[in-house]
C-alpha cells in the first residue's frame, strides 16, 4: 500500500472533531496567541461525565440504572462512585453507592463532544446557548444538563426517571480565554 493511501485510511479512522482540531483549530490558535512551540497550543485533555443519584439512599437499583444509562451515553462502562463520609441529613453512610462517572479520553472524547455539540444540545428545550463564564480559571469548562434523555442513545420509553448530569471538559490551556477559543473552534454555542 502506498504512503498516500495509508495516510488517507488513517485520516478516515480519526473522529471528525479530532481532524478539525489537527487541521484548523491548532493553526488558528497558534496564529492568534503566537505560540512558538507546538506543545503550548491548547488541546482537549479529557471529558468527565458525572451523574449523582439522589434516590440512591432508598433504592439501590437506581444507581445501577443510572450507570447503565451513562454507559450508553458515553460508549464506555461507567464507574459507580461511593460516599466518602457519612452525612445524617442526607441519610448517607460512608461507602454507600451515590452516583456514577465516566472519564473519556482520545477518540471517545472527541466523538462524545461531537454528539454533545451537534445532536444533544440542540435538543434541549428552549435552548439559547450555554454559559460562557463557567470556566474555573485554569482552562477547564463545567456545564450541567438537567435531562439525560437529550442524547439519542437513550430510549425515552425505557427510562424510569429523568436524571441530570455534570460534564467537565478539561483542557491544557493556560487560561480561560485560550480554553474558550479552543471550544469555540469545536462550535460550542456560548452565549457570552
Amino acid at each position: 500500500m502506498s504512503e498516500a493511501k495509508k495516510n488517507v485510511n488513517e485520516a478516515k479512522a480519526q473522529p471528525r472533531f479530532r481532524q478539525r482540531y489537527e487541521q484548523k483549530i491548532r493553526k488558528s490558535l497558534q496564529e492568534k496567541y503566537g505560540f512558538k512551540n507546538d506543545m503550548q497550543i491548547p488541546k482537549l485533555d479529557k471529558i468527565v461525565i458525572n451523574m449523582g443519584v439522589s434516590e440512591a439512599t432508598t433504592d439501590r437499583k437506581a444507581v445501577e440504572a443510572a450507570a447503565a444509562d451513562l454507559s450508553l451515553i458515553a460508549g464506555q462502562k461507567a464507574v459507580i462512585t461511593k460516599a466518602r463520609t457519612s452525612n445524617a441529613s442526607f441519610k448517607v453512610r460512608e461507602g454507600m453507592d451515590i452516583g456514577c462517572k465516566v472519564t473519556l479520553r482520545g477518540a471517545r472524547m472527541y466523538e462524545f463532544l461531537d454528539r454533545l455539540v451537534t445532536i444533544a444540545l440542540p435538543r434541549v428545550r428552549d435552548f439559547r446557548g450555554i454559559n460562557g463564564k463557567s470556566f474555573d480559571g485554569r482552562g477547564n469548562y463545567a456545564m450541567g444538563i438537567k435531562e439525560h434523555i437529550i442524547f439519542p442513545e437513550i430510549a425515552f420509553d425505557k427510562v424510569d426517571k429523568i436524571r441530570g448530569m455534570d460534564i467537565i471538559i478539561c483542557t491544557t490551556a493556560a487560561n480561560d480565554d485560550q480554553a474558550k477559543e479552543l471550544l469555540r473552534g469545536f462550535d460550542m454555542p456560548f452565549v457570552n
